[in-house]
């Protein structure tokens, strides 16, 4: 059968999906994908994968994808990131099989994106992402889709969009945001940026960005035209928002935890669920966030039970009960804090609190786990920096350097430094002398064939 390409992907393959739960790492992992299926949404992603570690390791291809075959779990794309070709395309076969699509990843712009050169810090290279696309599109079974974060221009943005799409993109997902706008940066999505893409290829668009209830998914598709919309922290905080419903928390998270027992996952990814799914609700009742955090197995997470807060009135600024599935507003940089208050910054909070006696949560729970540990500044130990890189360096180093400076120093000028038990110029020294007081040894002479005791005589008495 051969390969499905753009709209009549989307629509044969995909079932003409507008309802798109966003590929999120260790949060759209296959339990959650079930429970936001259950409540409207048409298409899940994978959470992102790395592509090299996919190729190279079974138990990471096991965990994450070959865990156990569910039907109920498609459509489903599998999103990796990279940044080399070949280990994209190794990648994407070993997952074909398993999905509808494979995507690229090319919107992550968190700080680990840009220490493994992936995501969004890949939007420049335009040469290397024709060819990791071109390949994959000739190779694999499954339709080749990306992911992308917008330029501050619409023209360049327009223009990446085109490049993509003629390099064998079949769908494409437009984030709505430049990677400079994360956490507290984030600000409003541009749907003006993903109208303007829309306009431009002829390939199915999905929008990302904005997107906290079905209203604003509605509002989206009119506005920008786009076939299918995604959310992400929208989905976290009310996996029914694509049925237009906001539930209790603890209805959602009983169905959540009861997927969770048929489909295990790790307990960090279903603790950062219920954190989520209970944001506004922790935030009111302190102690149930203390009781969760250190909840040890997936029952002691079950027995904390929320519904015992239901009745209380909404406090806030919330349109609704803190107990009732709703969205959450990201803070701005400067919103949170009054300037007529004095407020300060969390940096200087802290200070201010160590100077006081009074320790931060965190540290609080490192106490707990070691009711030793001092923080009193100035009870930390003070190390002399070394004289090159920086790291300590050692007490009774000769070269006031760190041990990796030193010995390579050391070795360099073949020297000693006693202080890091490096002898490179005393092995030397006595290598030396070893070799001056030996004997010089003779090489015994070679007999030629005409010689006495050579072959001939030897060939001839063996003869006789």
């Amino acid at each position: 059968m051969p390969k499905l390409q753009g709209f009549e992907f989307w629509s044969r393959t995909l079932g003409g999906a507008r309802h798109v739960v966003a590929p999120m790492v260790d949060q759209s992992e296959l339990a959650w994908r079930l429970l936001s299926r259950r409540h409207g949404a048409q298409l899940c992603y994978t959470p992102m994968l790395h592509a090299q570690v996919f190729v190279r390791d079974a138990n990471y291809r096991k965990e994450n994808l070959y865990c156990e075959v569910c039907p109920e779990d498609r459509p489903l794309i599998v999103q990796f990131c990279a940044n080399d070709p070949e280990v994209f395309v190794q990648a994407a076969l070993l997952a074909q099989d398993y999905c509808d699509a494979v995507d690229l990843n090319l919107g992550c712009p968190q700080m680990i994106a840009k220490r493994g050169h992936y995501g969004a810090f890949l939007q420049e290279e335009w040469d290397l992402l024709q060819r990791m696309i071109q390949r994959a599109h000739e190779k694999l079974s499954v339709p080749v889709t990306c992911k992308i974060r917008v330029f501050p221009e619409i023209d360049k943005t327009v223009r990446y969009a085109q490049m993509l799409e003629k390099a064998g993109c079949q769908l494409l997902t437009v984030h709505g945001r430049t990677k400079e706008q994360k956490g507290p940066l984030s600000g409003t999505a541009s749907w003006e940026h993903i109208r303007a893409v829309r306009k431009a290829v002829a390939i199915p668009v999905f929008a990302n960005g904005n997107i906290q209830c079905l209203q604003d998914v509605e509002r989206c598709l009119r506005d920008t035209g786009v076939q299918g919309v995604m959310s992400a922290e929208g989905n976290l905080h009310n996996p029914a928002l694509f049925e237009g419903r906001s539930p209790a928390v603890w209805e959602l998270a009983e169905e959540y935890l009861d997927l969770v027992r048929q489909h295990p996952c790790p307990l960090s990814c279903v603790r950062a669920h219920l954190f989520k799914l209970w944001h506004h609700t922790l935030q009111v009742h302190q102690q149930l966030r203390e009781e969760l955090a250190k909840a040890k197995t997936l029952e002691g997470v079950a027995a904390e039970d929320m519904s015992r807060q239901e009745g209380e009135e909404p406090s806030g600024g919330l349109p609704f009960f803190h107990w009732i599935c709703q969205p959450y507003f990201r803070p701005g940089p400067k919103e949170g804090s009054k300037e007529n208050t004095g407020a300060r910054s969390k940096r200087a909070l802290e200070e201010e609190e160590g100077s006081a006696d009074v320790l931060s949560k965190n540290k609080q729970k490192k106490q707990l786990r070691n009711p030793h540990k001092n923080f009193d500044p100035s009870l930390k130990p003070k190390y002399a920096k070394c004289d090159q890189c920086g790291n300590p360096k050692g007490n009774r180093c000769v070269f006031n350097l760190c041990r990796g400076c030193c010995k390579k120093r050391a070795f360099r000028e073949t020297a000693d430094c006693p202080g890091h038990g490096l002898l490179f110029k005393t092995k030397l020294e006595r290598s030396l002398a070893w070799k001056g007081a030996q004997p010089q040894l003779q090489e015994p002479p070679q007999a030629g064939p005409g010689d006495p005791g050579g072959f001939p005589e030897v060939l001839g008495s063996a003869l006789a």
